[in-house]
């Protein structure tokens, strides 16, 4: 194994042990959602004081606002350990078996990516999730003999970015339902001032807000801007991270005053001018700028809709005015439909 490659590994795994460490370990310490917070607490409390497993949970919403957070907090507020898996990982009945069978009493479950199993994995998980029990074939052939196992009474926690590919029959089967929200920039910055204690990094009270407007609403990126805004404190012998310091930073990151950066400009080029603001489909905007679909539509694509910079339409993705504005170029070039236009100061509290 080369050096370089050594190093990577190395790099990668010491953010994944900060990310870990700035994460909240019970609901008191989680900021934001705060209908989520509410609805959660009062669904434990009745949980415990029954001696039971909280029902069935599902989360939606774009990645990095925190369900996988609230998986691990879930598991903790009751008292129960936390097994973690993801939708593409389990790819047979086994498997699945493997995993309830080995649940104990309150033990969370959580699967990501839920969307993506396969539908004889989401019909074994019906079961599961209604009677508590797992049905499965022993033997094949005419001496198959269908088998049902008792589990333990356990909460199965799900998230996606995409709940409308959900099948209904799965989806109806969670007690709890819960859309995960972009935060706004107050909470933001609440979050911001929590890691950088955690991490031993003092900020001021000026930075803070800015890395806050920056980091799309989502706490991933503003704890990942505030551990790069740290390295440049650190490199230039600051005690502390200042205003000038994150605005350094941020210019050298090459995201600007919207939190966009150069993939999200890559996108609006795209439409704006590669396509002269005319419907583009998701594929061809995926071809055009050599990245997943996926990326695109979970990644990037929210945020866009979240500043009014594009609309889904159904012939596809279009700019707005505001992404004209935005890149210098003249709005008499949009072709799409007067009512889609949205300023580009608007920020709606929704992506839908």
């Amino acid at each position: 194994m080369s050096e370089e490659t050594l190093l990577t590994r190395y790099a990668s795994s010491e953010e994944e042990r900060l990310e870990q460490e700035v994460r909240p370990r019970v609901l008191n310490e989680f900021v934001g959602q705060e209908s989520i917070r509410q609805q959660l607490t009062i669904a434990m409390q009745a949980a415990r004081a029954r001696g039971d497993a909280v029902d069935h949970i599902l989360l939606y919403g774009p990645p990095g606002l925190g369900k996988t957070t609230l998986a691990q907090i879930v598991a903790a507020e009751m008292g129960g350990g936390l097994r973690t898996t993801s939708g593409p990982a389990i790819d047979h009945q086994g498997m699945l078996g493997s995993l309830l069978t080995g649940l104990e009493p309150r033990d969370v479950l959580f699967i990501d990516e839920v969307h993506r199993l396969s539908r004889p994995i989401e019909e074994a998980l019906y079961p599961a999730m209604e009677d508590f029990a797992f049905d499965w074939v022993a033997g094949k052939g005419v001496g198959a003999q269908a088998m049902r196992l008792s589990l333990n009474h356990f909460t199965l926690v799900a998230a996606t970015t995409r709940a409308g590919a959900l099948g209904n029959a799965l989806r109806d089967r969670f007690g709890l339902t819960f859309r995960v929200d972009f935060y706004s920039p107050e909470d933001l910055c609440k979050i911001i001032y929590r890691s950088a204690s955690i991490l031993g990094v003092p900020i001021q009270e000026d930075a803070a807000p800015l890395l806050a407007a920056r980091s799309r609403g989502t706490p991933r990126i503003a704890n990942r801007l505030l551990r790069r805004a740290r390295d440049f404190a650190q490199v230039q012998s600051a005690s502390t991270i200042s205003a000038d310091i994150v605005e350094e930073c941020l210019a050298v990151l090459g995201i600007d005053k919207h939190g966009l950066d150069g993939s999200d400009r890559r996108v609006l080029q795209l439409l704006c001018q590669t396509f002269a603001g005319k419907p583009t489909g998701l594929g061809t905007m995926a071809a055009s700028l050599q990245e997943e679909t996926e990326t695109l539509e979970d990644v990037i694509e929210p945020y866009l809709l979240r500043l009014g910079l594009i609309a889904r339409t159904p012939r596809g993705r279009v700019p707005t005015a505001a992404a004209f504005e935005l890149l210098g170029l003249p709005t008499s070039r949009a072709v799409f439909p007067e009512e889609l236009v949205l300023p580009l100061e608007s920020t709606p509290t929704s992506d839908r």
